[in-house]
C-alpha cells in the first residue's frame, strides 16, 4: 500500500530533468506506486519559466506523495508527438503508467496546488495511516489463507476509522477469498464516497470482476486447442486468457491479452486493453508481472 507522505524522501529527489530515453523508466514504470507529474517545457517558453518553479514548490510541499520530472520538448519530440502536445507548458500526471490528469498553459499557484492535491488523492495519498500496522497484520492473515480472521480484523479497523481505504479494500478481498462474492460486492457498494475511487477499492473491484469471470471460465485444454487451430480467433484467445487467470496463470493471461492487442487493438471495443487494466489493478502495483505488462502495452501504444 502507498506510504503516505514519503517524508523520508529528500526534496532534491522529487524533481528531476529527464531525457526522452528515460521516459519509460521514470514515468511509465516510475508511476507504479507514486504518481509522477510531467512538466513539458522548452527554454524559449516564457510561461514555462513561471509555471515550473511553482509546480516544483507544490510537489516538494507534498513531501514524497508525488514526484515530478521535466521534459524539454525540443529534445523529446517523439514523446511530445505521441502525447499530442500542441502547446507548452503542458503538464500531465501519470499513475500506474497512465495519464490521470493534466492541464495546459500558465496557472495561478492556487490552481497548481489543487492539481497536485487531486493527483495525490487519486493515488490514495489522503488515506488514513494511523492503523497501517493492523492492516498489514490482516493482509498477512489473508495471504496465509485465514480469510475469516482477516475479515474480522479489517472490520475492527473500520470500526475505528470508517473511511480507511486499506481496510475497506481488504474486507472486500477477504470475502472474495471466502467465495462470498455477493457480500463482497455489497461491502464495495457501501464504501464512503470519499474513498470510492481509492486505489485499494479499485483493486478490490478489479478482483471481484475477475472472480465473477472465473465462475464462467471455459476449459483451458479446449480453448488452447481452439486458439492453436485458428490463431486469429480473438474471441477464443480472450476466453483462454480468462480461463488462464481463473486457473492461477496470470502471466499466461496477460500474454494472451497482449497478443490480442498486438493483432487488433480495437477488437471488441478494446476489450483486451480493458481486461489487461483489470488484471493490473487487481495485482500489486510493484508486481513484476504488472510492471512488465504495462511496459509492453505502453510500448505498443506509443510505438
Amino acid at each position: 500500500m502507498l506510504e503516505l507522505g514519503g517524508g523520508q524522501q529528500a526534496a532534491d529527489n522529487l524533481v528531476k530533468d529527464i531525457s526522452e530515453a528515460e521516459f519509460m523508466a521514470e514515468v511509465v514504470d516510475g508511476s507504479a506506486e507514486t504518481p509522477v507529474i510531467v512538466d513539458f517545457w522548452a527554454p524559449w517558453c516564457g510561461p514555462c519559466k513561471t509555471l515550473g518553479p511553482m509546480l516544483e514548490d507544490a510537489v516538494k510541499a507534498a513531501k514524497g506523495a508525488v514526484r515530478m520530472v521535466k521534459v524539454n520538448v525540443d529534445e523529446a519530440q517523439n514523446i511530445a508527438g505521441q502525447l499530442q502536445i500542441q502547446s507548452i507548458p503542458t503538464v500531465y500526471a501519470f499513475y500506474k503508467g497512465q495519464p490521470v490528469d493534466g492541464f495546459q498553459g500558465a496557472q495561478p499557484q492556487s490552481e497548481i496546488k489543487a492539481f497536485v492535491d487531486r493527483v495525490v488523492q487519486a493515488s490514495g495519498g489522503d488515506a488514513s495511516g494511523g492503523l497501517d500496522d493492523a492492516v498489514a497484520a490482516a493482509e498477512e492473515m489473508l495471504e496465509q489463507g485465514a480469510a475469516v480472521d482477516a475479515a474480522q480484523t479489517f472490520a475492527a479497523i473500520l470500526g475505528e476509522e470508517p473511511a480507511h481505504a486499506g481496510a475497506y479494500g481488504g474486507l472486500v478481498r477477504a470475502h472474495i477469498a471466502m467465495d462470498d462474492l455477493d457480500q463482497a460486492e455489497a461491502i464495495l457498494n457501501g464504501a464512503p464516497v470519499e474513498i470510492s475511487k481509492a486505489p485499494e477499492l479499485e483493486a478490490a473491484h478489479a478482483q471481484l470482476q475477475l472472480a465473477r469471470q472465473a465462475a464462467d471460465a471455459g476449459p483451458i485444454t479446449e480453448l488452447t486447442a481452439k486458439v492453436e487451430a485458428d490463431p486469429a480467433d480473438l474471441q477464443a484467445r480472450f476466453d483462454l486468457a480468462q480461463a488462464m487467470y481463473a486457473a492461477g496463470d496470470a502471466e499466461g493471461a496477460v500474454e494472451q491479452l497482449l497478443d490480442i492487442f498486438r493483432r487488433d487493438r480495437e477488437w471488441n471495443d478494446g476489450a483486451a486493453k480493458t481486461q489487461l487494466f483489470t488484471i493490473f489493478d487487481a495485482l500489486k502495483a510493484n508486481d513484476p508481472l504488472v510492471l512488465n505488462g504495462r511496459r509492453k502495452l505502453s510500448s505498443m501504444i506509443f510505438a
